[in-house]
């Protein structure tokens, strides 16, 4: 088993006192202050995150788009530099390796993923990549999140930059104290959220940087703790929770990570043949769950006695002011408004996701 990273934004939490704990193969904070404000900050201001968890690697070379279109499930060949997509990384049985974002820059692409999941990312892709003609190189870059409707002014202030378009995934380059660095718009959160690339040696003077001109407008630095319980309000599945070797993306609602049109992938013969039969066995969904406390990965999900499903992740949300629950049920009791009852006694319901939505309707349900 490798050794999580450290980045020197969790070396300063560290320092401080601030428990640190691993999250996809990094050490970052579990939290500040506390998850539940943390969380109130994104939703109503603004929080910045150590996103120190994602790993990167660039894609080079004159043959880089064919390979990588031809190895993922979204569509790569149509991206302009600037723009960029989310894909999956599927076995030949069209189960999920990983999940990746994508990038398209003018002469490379940037690939992003978990940092426990990079390994396999590059051994996968390098069987493929015959001759090593598409050189993929790690780079030893850091990344710092802003989440939140203020988001945008905190990042434009510091960068003084105009930031990317509304597209998720669109990107531009940008300079901070003589360095170079990448804006991408991505949300995590649900909410209007911003990634920003940077050498590893400069995390740590981006982060005061922002967290000092985010303070008047209320930002405040967050957790892994808050960043899960926002990631299952806004219905954002993970890998390890959601996500694993042994889901389809149909099951997991991934329609965003798939293109029907743009040809053969690796397990795209799969991914077809579960699209034109027009279901799968499996769904993953929301629970509202009747109880005080969230419920436990890996509960079962029973219907009428019967064993129908499986908890993934769950939390007590701060927004809805109830417990929360996402999890894999058999598509006969997957209908919404369904009642179902988990192991351990609590009632339960199905809904769609996200339970979450920024904006003057900001709950499902």
């Amino acid at each position: 088993m490798s050794v999580p990273v450290r980045s020197p934004i969790s070396e300063m939490a560290s320092q401080a006192n601030i428990p640190l704990a691993n999250y996809h193969g990094a050490m970052i904070p579990e939290w500040y202050s506390d998850p539940v404000s943390e969380c109130r900050a994104v939703r109503t201001a603004a929080g910045i995150f150590d996103f120190s968890f994602r790993a990167k690697f660039s894609a080079g070379g004159s043959d880089r788009v064919r390979f990588i279109h031809g190895m993922v499930s979204n569509d790569v060949k149509s991206l302009t530099p600037g723009r960029g997509v989310y894909a999956t990384l599927l076995d030949v049985r069209g189960h999920i390796l990983a999940d990746l974002e994508i990038y398209c820059r003018q002469d490379k692409l940037l690939i992003d993923t978990d940092v426990d999941l990079i390994d396999k990312v590059l051994q996968t892709l390098n069987h493929y990549n015959i001759g090593g003609r598409v050189p993929l190189e790690r780079l030893s870059l850091s990344a710092v999140s802003v989440q939140g409707p203020k988001a945008r002014g905190v990042i434009q202030a510091v960068l003084g930059e105009n930031l990317p378009g509304p597209e998720d995934f669109s990107h531009i380059s940008a300079n901070f104290e003589g360095h170079d660095v990448v804006i991408i718009r991505a949300s995590n959160t649900g909410e209007e959220g911003y990634q920003v690339w940077i050498p590893k040696e400069r995390a740590r003077v981006l982060w005061e940087a922002l967290l000092d001109c985010g303070k008047s407008t209320g930002l405040l630095p967050c957790g892994s703790k808050a960043l899960e319980i926002l990631r299952i309000e806004a219905g954002v599945p993970e890998y390890g929770s959601e996500l694993a070797e042994d889901t389809l993306p149909l099951e997991a609602g991934l329609l965003n990570a798939l293109s029907f049109t743009k040809g053969c992938y690796i397990g795209q013969e799969i991914v077809e043949r579960a699209r034109s039969r027009g279901h799968v066995n499996w769904k993953l969904v929301g629970l509202f769950v009747d109880a005080m406390e969230a419920p436990a990965a890996g509960e079962k999900i029973l219907r009428e006695g019967k064993e129908v499903g499986e908890i993934t992740s769950a939390c007590v949300s701060p927004t809805l002011g109830r417990p929360l629950a996402m999890g894999y049920i058999r598509k006969e009791a997957s209908e919404p408004g369904m009642k179902v009852t988990l192991a351990s006694g609590p009632k339960a319901e199905v809904t769609t996701m996200p339970f979450y939505r920024c904006g003057p309707a900001d709950a499902a349900g």
